[in-house]
């Protein structure tokens, strides 16, 4: 499976011909393809061309003693045994130039989304990947950022929100990657997902310092560190109607929450588990809040997250951090 969009990096030499023999005839015989002036001047110093494939397929390239590969098409042979970098690991100008070519791209294939300005930066490794574009872009336009009951506009303002904040921006690839580069559309997983950023939403609102994707001795890795001490884990119950098992909201919490203190919480007991409810409608989280059943974990927080910011919840045990104002407390 392809994943998110980043460079190939090539230190051969390379000049207008070599592309046209190696880049572009052999993406021509197989989808059609022409070679065109990029939208926006390349970096000084820098040739550039854009690559425009029959079937919708791109690829930008550029070149000096050094040539920059990006598309969410086949890769050409030449480009085969190439590194692969991040936009924060090739030079600045080439990833400045590179983004404004995609996000320019990303107005005209998809407007609602490229009006979130955040959001589409965010998220424009997966938005234009080669698998997951057409399922990262759904699952905001037709599913709201999994929140039910709720416009796609208003599920992407919530997020504009979160990350017009900058508290992600140093785990772009990290966090833009869980979302997925899949050509199918798995709503659950990509809402549980979600639940990772609400999370970090709670986390950076309460000014708690924290890093995502904690890989420890144990084989396991955990969603948070926080406060460089802290481990937090996050999991998201699919909503009863969705599920096989588990057909109420309190039971569907309980199940959920169970199911991580048998795997990463059996081997990580101090860690705090947050249980994400914002995939229950409002009658749902009504049966889970008038209930506020326990779970075999402590501490453990069970919230639901509403796309107008608003997010309430309660305790089970003690929490080792503060959360501030970041949750309106139920118990």
């Amino acid at each position: 499976m392809a994943g998110p969009l980043r460079f190939r990096v090539s230190n051969e030499s390379w000049s207008d011909q070599r592309v046209r023999d190696r880049l572009l005839a052999p993406l021509e015989e197989s989808f059609g393809a022409r070679m065109e002036t990029p939208w926006f001047d390349p970096p000084a110093g820098y040739e550039a061309c854009r690559l425009e494939m029959d079937n919708g397929d791109f690829a930008l390239f550029c070149w000096n003693s050094h040539a920059y590969w990006m598309g969410n098409t086949t890769t050409p042979e030449a480009l085969w045994r190439t590194n692969k970098q991040d936009f924060t690991e090739v030079p600045y100008p080439v990833a400045r130039w590179a983004q404004r070519e995609l996000l320019a791209r990303f107005e005209l294939v998809d407007p609602l989304l490229a009006g979130y300005d955040h959001v589409a930066w965010f998220f424009l490794p997966v938005f234009l990947s080669k698998d997951g574009r057409d399922t990262t872009r759904r699952f905001f336009a037709e599913h709201a950022g999994g929140f039910p009951d709720a416009t796609p506009e208003e599920g992407l303002a919530f997020f504009e929100r979160l990350l017009s904040t900058g508290a992600l921006d140093e785990y772009r690839y990290t966090m833009a990657s869980k979302l997925g580069t899949s050509e199918g559309l798995d709503v659950g997983r990509m809402a549980a997902t979600m639940g990772e950023f609400i999370v970090a939403k709670l986390l950076a609102d309460a000014d708690l310092a924290f890093e995502p994707e904690i890989d420890l001795d144990s084989g396991h890795a955990l969603d948070f560190l926080v406060e460089g001490e802290q481990l937090v884990e996050v999991t998201r119950p699919r909503p009863p109607t969705k599920r096989d098992r588990a057909d109420t909201p309190v039971a569907a919490v309980r199940e959920t929450a169970d199911a991580k203190t048998r795997d990463q919480l059996a081997a990580h007991p101090s860690a705090v588990l947050f249980v994400d409810c914002s995939s229950f409608r409002d009658d749902e989280w009504a049966a889970v809040a008038g209930e506020q059943p326990q779970v075999a974990h402590e501490p453990t927080v069970v919230f639901r997250a509403r796309p107008d910011g608003h997010v309430e919840g309660y305790r089970v045990g003690r929490l080792p951090f503060e959360m501030g104002a970041a949750i309106e407390w139920l118990d």
